[in-house]
């Protein structure tokens, strides 16, 4: 979400150069920006001591201005030690509620002095041709993607997921999702689809690259998800998408200008918690969502 932030960096300085520091995961969507120049991947988390390793390579770097996206502390403490002509801290600068995307560009905008409003979510992608890992045929694609990293508050259930991926299999062929820590839901989607006869999917989940998942995302023709990064993804290539939210604020972090995009939410007086589990223990702002609410939300869409 950050993306159209940096866009307005670009733009008013049109032959800037980006470093971009991060996790692993969140840096690759700008792995092939033609005005980035070195992605240095946040490995402070595996050290013996985070602020050490922080320190050590701060001081091996020198930039015009340091850009820091993140409100931690350990993210000031990182751009403090850089050399650098000036330092900009991301903070709040209001508390009424908006967009994520606007926040961030907002933080931009009085970083610089500009005024300067957010466009779409950018990555610029390097196309994957594995055809083991996705046999690419004429039919429509429907992705699912049923994790979150945020924690379990956030996720729908697998069995919710199966009524909806079969109720579609005949328009789509269906395509699971998911991480190294998803590959339990995925299968417990998997194995509804082979007890209700669907064999036109295929099970990816934990089996991607991020390249890989953003190649096959960008390629859909339907996607149906919960709050995740993958979501964002699917927005920055405006891919019809079904967003499942439960917990979380889909004012301030649904898809950005995605022209088809549906939200299914209950509107219920706990919601939006912002917890990783339920505190009240029901989940109902999942449970009560029903695959019928989705199959809904996907006719809106055509």
């Amino acid at each position: 979400m950050i993306t159209p932030a940096v866009e307005n960096i670009i733009n008013t300085f049109p032959n800037v150069k980006l470093t971009i520091f991060g996790s692993g995961v969140s840096t690759e969507v700008f792995k092939h920006h033609p005005s980035v120049e070195k992605i240095i991947i946040d490995k402070s988390r595996q050290a013996k001591n985070r602020y050490i390793w922080l320190y050590r390579l701060a001081k091996t770097l020198e930039f015009d201005a340091v850009f820091s996206f993140r409100r931690r502390f350990s993210s000031k403490f990182f751009a403090y030690f850089i050399q650098s002509k000036k330092r900009f801290h991301y903070q709040r600068l209001d508390k009424n509620s908006k967009h994520q995307v606007i926040r961030y560009n907002d933080f931009v905008n009085n970083s610089l002095s500009t005024n300067t409003k957010p466009n779409h979510l950018k990555i610029i992608p390097k196309p994957c041709f594995d055809e083991a890992l996705l046999r690419r045929s004429k039919a429509s694609e429907l992705g699912i993607n049923p994790g979150a990293s945020y924690g379990s508050a956030k996720r729908w259930y697998p069995e919710e997921f199966t009524r909806v991926a079969s109720e579609l299999s005949s328009q789509y062929d269906i395509v699971i999702f998911g991480g190294p820590d998803e590959v339990d839901i995925a299968s417990d989607i998997e194995k509804g689809l082979i007890d209700n006869s669907i064999n036109n999917y295929q099970n990816l989940a934990g089996k991607t690259s991020i390249p890989e998942l953003i190649d096959l995302i960008s390629n859909l023709d339907l996607f149906i998800t919960g709050d995740s990064g993958p979501m964002h993804v699917a927005a920055a290539f405006q891919v019809p998408t079904v967003a499942i939210f439960g917990p979380t604020k889909d004012e301030e972090t649904s898809q950005w200008m995605n022209e088809k995009s549906e939200i299914v939410k209950q509107s219920l007086e706990c919601q939006p918690c912002m917890k990783r589990t339920c505190p009240l223990k029901h989940h109902n702002c999942m449970k009560l969502i029903k695959a019928t609410d989705v199959l809904d939300a996907v006719k809106r869409l055509n």
